[in-house]
């Protein structure tokens, strides 16, 4: 007899467990998805590409329409789930919905954190967490008038550089003294402001918002700051953050602290409730970056599976995530721990007129944080040098230089990702290693980049290790491999976006 299977959200984490849990148990669920957004599930990471105009709706959508068909899974689309009935195990919607569980999952994500100061409901104030938002975005820049950015961290930035792309004059608030200061260190995201100004955005530091002013209509027209300055606006998105969007958890009564509180194995206080994604605290955390809701949904769909397969899952264990900015043109990548301590040392190289900085954090002769602009190719090998604790002490004199100096002569760069040992990751947002990438193309004979993206996921979700993957490609097809078309960026050229 097939089990009943609720799941309330389909966002990225969601469709990514269904997938496990349909290799695994493909006939051990009836499965009911009930998703507040009216569509299908996308990719919510590709929303910046989007809002520049570098891609549609159409090319991140990741399970279209048929998908659902073809696996019997009804979606309930434009639902908001308002109650959960833990004694009658039933869920029911705000267009009256009601589906009965065995299982339910709690996916509800986050929600964006909205500054509170007078005029934060104002017109033309809006939030950036999903394709409502984008659109509303896109309607504002029509006008190509004067946009303001809340927040300078990750979302806040690709926001702004797409309204810019749009045609907007944008500038970019940011309360702290330098940009994504969780990320980066003051000397990278001062280059990063500068990079960013380089293309027309304007950067406001230590900008800290006291109100939002409205005009005769009721519109926003400026924000107003603490220090009396006035920035006008005819479009304010707020990007100061976000939040887990654990409020049916907290209904259900089910134990919430910042999110819906879970175990190793995403169980819930109540052992038929699993929560997974960005609404989910597990060991004292809580996520937003894509790869560790991943390894959220891979856990889950074992701990679903595991009376199919006769094997427990292996619990969701942290891992530091890389963080990464989508803004075309702007290498950056940052990962672990960079903050001053007596315990630790730093290795850095500046080139302020190439616009490079790479900060190396070192503990007991090993990798514990490394902050890379401008040039982040090497990105793969600090992280896989982090991740094993290698002692790089025979490596100190060249470490900075990167992986095709070691040894005292530069190697090209197919030669420098050969050797990288298979267990190297080179996708972060799927966990994917080198290993499996090469495995995939021999054995099933993969020749196309969207091939080794379907069969591995490998760049298949914010696209940013495209060439490392193209190079791993390249090593192990040697000249059979042809790299990825370019797409032209209209019929009037053969150059792509980029």
């Amino acid at each position: 007899m097939r089990h009943k299977l609720v799941i309330i959200g389909n966002g990225m984490a969601p469709g990514r467990m269904l997938e496990h849990l349909l290799e695994l148990a493909p006939d051990l669920y009836d499965i009911t998805i009930f998703n507040a957004e009216p569509r299908v599930n996308y990719d919510r990471i590709m929303l910046s590409p989007v809002l520049s105009g570098e891609k549609s709706f159409e090319d991140i959508i990741i399970h279209g329409d048929g998908w659902y068909i073809r696996n019997g899974i009804t979606l309930y689309k434009g639902h908001r789930v308002t109650a959960i009935d833990r004694a009658a195990r039933t869920v029911t919607s705000d267009q009256g919905a009601t589906a009965a569980y065995d299982r339910l999952i709690i996916a509800t994500g986050s929600v964006p954190f909205i500054l509170p100061v007078p005029g934060a409901d104002l017109k033309g104030v809006i939030t950036y967490r999903d394709l409502d938002d984008v659109d509303a975005m896109l309607r504002a820049a029509q006008s190509r008038e004067t946009a303001v950015v809340i927040g300078g961290g990750l979302l806040g930035l690709e926001a702004a550089a797409g309204l810019k792309a749009r045609g907007m004059d944008v500038t970019v608030l940011h309360v702290m003294p330098s940009l994504m200061e969780r990320q980066l260190d003051p000397a990278a995201g001062y280059l990063l402001q500068r990079s960013l100004e380089a293309r027309g955005v304007k950067v406001m530091t230590r900008a800290n918002t006291q109100a939002l002013l409205a005009d005769a209509n009721g519109k926003v027209r400026a924000v107003a700051l603490q220090d009396g300055t006035e920035v006008a606006a005819t479009l304010v998105v707020m990007a100061a953050g976000i939040r887990p969007n654990a409020a049916l958890g907290r209904l259900a009564g089910l134990e919430v602290n910042r999110g819906i509180v879970v175990d190793a194995r995403m169980r819930s206080s109540d052992p038929l409730i699993y929560a997974l994604g960005e609404c989910a605290e597990v060991g004292g955390q809580v996520y937003g970056l894509v790869a560790p809701l991943y390894e959220m949904a891979r856990v889950l769909a074992g701990e679903l599976a595991k009376e199919v397969t006769g094997t427990e899952p292996d619990p969701f264990i942290h891992q530091d995530t890389p963080t990464k900015l989508k803004v075309t043109g702007i290498d950056l990548f940052s990962v672990g721990d960079f903050a001053d301590g007596d315990d630790r040392e730093e290795i850095v190289l500046r080139d302020a007129s190439a616009g490079v900085y790479k900060r190396l954090i070192l503990k007991d002769n090993r990798i514990i944080g490394s902050v890379l602009f401008g040039d982040t190719g090497d990105a793969a090998w600090f992280t896989d040098l982090k991740k094993k604790a290698t002692d790089i002490a025979a490596l100190r004199d060249t470490l900075i230089f990167g992986q095709a100096y070691q040894g005292g002569a530069a190697l090209d760069p197919t030669a420098a990702v050969a050797a990288l040992a298979d267990d190297a990751e080179i996708c972060g947002c799927n966990g994917v290693c080198k290993g499996t990438i090469v495995s995939a193309i021999t054995a099933r004979g993969l020749t196309t980049l969207e091939d080794v993206r379907a069969h591995t996921k490998a760049s298949a979700s914010c696209g940013s290790c495209t060439g490392l993957v193209e190079k791993v490609m390249q090593l192990t097809l040697g000249d059979r491999f042809r790299a990825q078309a370019v797409k032209p960026m209209c019929g009037c050229t053969t150059h792509s976006h980029d």
